[in-house]
């Protein structure tokens, strides 16, 4: 096996990239060929996402990338975009920020029973999920025109090949996807009115989807591969672990906080705690808590018209602990808008005190941050009977040498912090396997991972019970 150049595209809530990735039995580079901004837009009063400016970036990227022999895309989940029958996109995907589910999550729920829903789908309910979004939509021209539904990665991947389908391990987080049977919930679908065959066929990671359309002028002729086109899933692939009894964090504007288990964790009490089971890439399971991770901090340094994040930590390790706690899932930080403000309005409301200046508002949010990991890594462990022995945090969140330590004196376990790329990462691992640049299962491809990227440790600190005295602030059991 000879190494090969691949490309992955890899879209966030906030900007997009192409990564050039080289890789082999023994060889796993990585270079940035192009970024793009992912900048939402608002018309009519609907928050929308700019999908012809990212595919745009896409294109830019792949050019810049030069001949690949291969090329795979990943993105946030639950979004999508409307064809009609030609094929032709209907209007610009909705963002799940938006506030048109407000609501309808518990009217769905009302309608066709929380347990159900969680028995067929494994996922834990989130306002913005894809069905309550359809829901939302209902009787509207474009849903009304619709002939199908593409959620983002496969809406790229279809102007890429001219091939229509579905990931699963992006399918998986539409509350639309029967978990065990592996197929679209068609009678959760007609029961919540909505139309089974705006659907595609589905598509495991790793199949080759066709050529790259030749009019598109694009160097080489690479091959379009489904990879784990939910970013988490890629991600997730991309955790240097051995073994399986490892935690991970996938942090980045969210925390996706889990471990990866060879079933689903269907049980009442996984539902009431608001666990998530989604499809990862060779069978395997994600079973995670979404947390809203580092967005409060992102949307606070936009209000505070600042870019300088080390100074901000740097003010913030000298701020006292525990001082002011939030829960970082409080509904009213989902909007963007002025964070800060709503910080210290959670922290009247909650009896906290009041952060009084930038570097305690960033201390506030990352404490908490860390007590939300402690709490999602522990309930993972307790519901799905799996141990943990260390915790690995990749994405972005893997540079921030104050949350990594933070989420190590939470947790009371070792950080293995890094690879930052590792969604990109992972990405190019399946792509080359299933081009037959290297062999193996999750495991080969994560000795890969060991051998060739840089991961920090950090080890907790004894100070358990503050940890649990904090905790007890948020009302959570310890």
């Amino acid at each position: 096996m000879t190494a090969v150049r691949l490309a992955a595209v890899d879209v966030g809530a906030s900007s997009g990239r192409v990564m050039l990735a080289r890789v082999g039995p023994e060889t796993l580079e990585l270079a940035e060929a192009h970024r793009f901004r992912n900048e939402p837009v608002r018309a009519a009063g609907t928050l929308h996402w700019d999908v012809l400016a990212l595919y745009r970036g896409v294109l830019e990227g792949l050019r810049a990338a030069g001949p690949v022999a291969g090329l795979g895309i990943d993105t946030w989940a639950v979004d999508y975009g409307l064809l009609d029958a030609t094929g032709a996109l209907l209007g610009n995907p909705v963002h799940y920020r938006d506030g048109r589910t407000e609501g309808v999550g518990d009217r769905v729920a009302e309608q066709l029973g929380p347990a159900r829903l969680y028995a067929t789908t494994g996922l834990q309910h989130l306002p913005f999920n894809t069905l309550y979004q359809l829901v939302a939509a209902a009787g509207t021209p474009q849903l009304e025109a619709a002939h199908r539904l593409l959620l983002i990665p496969d809406l790229i991947a279809y102007w890429l090949s001219g091939v229509i389908g579905a990931e699963v391990t992006n399918a998986s987080t539409t509350q639309l996807y029967d978990l065990r049977r592996r197929a679209w919930a068609t009678d959760l679908m007609a029961d919540a009115g909505i139309r089974g065959e705006l659907f595609p066929p589905l598509r495991e990671p790793g199949t080759r989807i066709g050529p790259v359309l030749p009019t598109l002028g694009l160097p080489g002729t690479p091959e379009v591969v489904a990879v784990g086109s939910h970013d988490t899933a890629s991600a997730v692939v991309g955790v240097p672990a051995v073994g399986e009894h490892f935690a991970y964090i996938s942090c980045g504007t969210w925390s996706l906080v889990g471990v990866e288990l060879d079933a689903p964790v269907l049980t009442e009490a996984s539902r009431r705690a608001n666990f998530t089971n989604e499809s990862g890439v060779d069978g395997t399971f994600r079973y995670l808590r979404n947390v809203m991770g580092l967005w409060p901090l992102q949307e606070s340094m936009r209000t505070w018209g600042t870019t300088d994040l080390p100074a901000l930590l740097r003010e913030a390790t000298d701020e006292p602990a525990f001082r002011s706690v939030v829960d970082p899932d409080d509904p009213t930080f989902l909007p963007p808008g002025d964070l800060p403000a709503r910080i210290a309005e959670a922290c009247r409301r909650t009896g906290e005190p009041v952060p009084v200046h930038p570097a305690a508002t960033v201390r506030c949010i990352l404490d908490s941050l860390a007590l939300a990991h402690r709490r999602a890594v522990q309930q993972a462990q307790q519901l799905s009977g799996r141990h943990v022995d260390a915790v690995h945090v990749v994405g972005g969140g893997a540079r921030n040498d104050l949350l990594c330590q933070l989420t190590a004196d939470a947790c009371g376990l070792p950080v293995l912090a890094g690879p930052v790329e590792a969604t990109a990462l992972g990405n190019a691992l399946v792509q080359a396997r299933a081009l037959d640049a290297i062999g193996g299962g999750l495991a080969e491809l994560r000795s890969v991972l060991r051998a060739t990227q840089q991961i920090v440790r950090y080890e907790p600190r004894a100070d358990a019970a503050a940890w649990r005295a904090a905790a007890r602030r948020l009302g959570w059991e310890d």
